[in-house]
């Protein structure tokens, strides 16, 4: 496992999650008394896990056509536009 490669992925999507839809959504679940924690941990660290999967068989797949150069571009662009909808409509 190449360590560095490791250390960015985990950063990056960590900082990404903290404070997103699926972890309030996560905190909403446990704070509710009737829920099992370990149910709401368990079922929340599946999800991410299956998304993840998704994310790099797509990224994988769609290697193949498109240079990663340009797939970095079309994502950038893409932050960028739900940055800019983001702050039009706050």
């Amino acid at each position: 496992m190449e360590s560095k490669l490791f250390a960015m992925v985990f950063a990056t999507v960590f900082l990404a999650e903290l404070g997103d839809k699926t972890q309030i959504a996560t905190v909403l679940y446990a704070a509710d008394g009737r829920h099992s924690k370990l149910t709401v941990f368990v079922a929340a660290a599946a999800a991410l896990v299956l998304t993840s999967a998704i994310g790099v068989a797509l990224g994988a797949v769609i290697s193949n056509w498109v240079s990663p150069r340009l797939l970095a571009r079309i994502a950038g662009v893409g932050f960028v536009m739900v940055g800019v909808w983001t702050f039009v409509r706050a």
